[in-house]
């Protein structure tokens, strides 16, 4: 059976209480998508899979590798991000990678198997002579033969153009919450700030990777504006990371109380509903889940993952590790 196929007495036998939408680029509004997460754990979890394999391979997952290109020194005050300069944790103001650093890495991520290679880097937003240094590293990355992504903060007019001439395939740049909570995490950018580079993104023909974080205590109905938000972009994202906050001492999101692993799972169905041609992106906070939620997610919707030792200055689950998990459950690369 088609899910997008169901008639409205199908999906009310099929799903209960579910939205039907006829068009993937219909408009979302909060309240449906928070009706989404509230239903019934199943009925969920069963539309969500529907969806899934009507647009992607059941069982394939992508596996991208992120490396951090320049760390710490930032001058933002994001409440989740132990790199921000104001905040005690450790992480120092480091400099740039040298290309030959960043070549390497890749070379190595590919040999385990990533398809796609993302670069980020600790400021508001990049110089020209650091647009000069990405530029570069894109070319050698892209010439390794592996999909490119970058998330360089924000971008001035014709910084996109630079990258998308450089052959940049994809651009990471995440609203991180809803509208209404996101002063609660950041003060030093505004939300329109973040839409306005993916504007120049989009104008330069480059890919879309836009998500959010969860679990720094929103309700779900901020969850659900998150989700709204994203999903109503005009087109919405190519590629949809979906993180749960990773606590580090010293930020002021650090003793937040913990989210419910389930309602994480949930969050990945609503995103692989409301966006269903995106690879939904299963990225921070895999080190702390369980096996159990991990295959919960993928079952839900989620079809790529960050592969690898480290995701910019916090853990990921080792390659070893990532790969038993895959073979455990029947998943193949992509």
């Amino acid at each position: 059976m088609n899910p997008d196929s169901l008639t409205s007495n199908e999906a009310q036998n099929d799903s209960s209480s579910i939205p039907v939408k006829s068009e993937d680029s219909a408009y979302w509004s909060v309240a449906e998508i928070q009706s989404l997460l509230d239903a019934p754990f199943n009925d969920l979890i069963y539309r969500a899979q529907y969806i899934h394999r009507q647009h992607h391979d059941a069982n394939g997952v992508q596996l991208s590798t992120l490396i951090s290109v320049k760390t710490g020194g930032c001058p933002e005050d994001c409440g989740y991000c132990p790199q921000a300069a104001r905040y005690h944790t450790g992480v120092d103001n480091q400099a740039m990678l040298s290309l030959d650093e960043v070549v390497s890495a890749a070379s190595a991520a590919k040999a385990q198997g990533a398809s796609r290679f993302c670069m980020g880097a600790a400021w508001r937003g990049p110089k020209q002579r650091d647009m000069d240094k990405m530029t570069e590293m894109v070319r050698a990355v892209k010439s390794l033969g592996m999909e490119t992504c970058a998330t360089l903060g924000l971008l001035k007019p014709g910084q996109a153009q630079q990258l998308s001439e450089a052959g940049l395939d994809y651009y990471n740049h995440n609203l991180d919450t809803a509208p209404e909570f996101y002063e609660e995490i950041i003060t030093t950018r505004q939300y329109q700030d973040r839409l306005n580079t993916l504007q120049e993104v989009r104008d330069a023909g480059i890919n879309v990777c836009c998500g959010g974080i969860v679990g720094m205590g929103e309700t779900r109905q901020s969850r659900a504006g998150l989700i709204a938000q994203l999903a109503n972009l005009d087109p919405y994202p190519e590629s949809v990371p979906i993180n749960h906050l990773v606590q580090v001492e010293g930020t002021p999101l650090y003793g937040t109380a913990a989210l419910d692993p389930l309602e994480f799972v949930r969050t990945i169905a609503a995103a692989r509903i409301t966006m269903p041609k995106a690879m939904v992106r299963l990225s921070a906070g895999r080190q702390e889940m369980s096996e159990a939620v991990q295959a919960l997610c993928f079952l839900a919707g989620a079809n790529s993952i960050f592969y690898g030792d480290k995701l910019l200055t916090t853990g990921n689950p080792e390659t070893d590790r990532d790969r038993a998990l895959l073979d455990k459950l029947g998943l193949h690369s992509l």
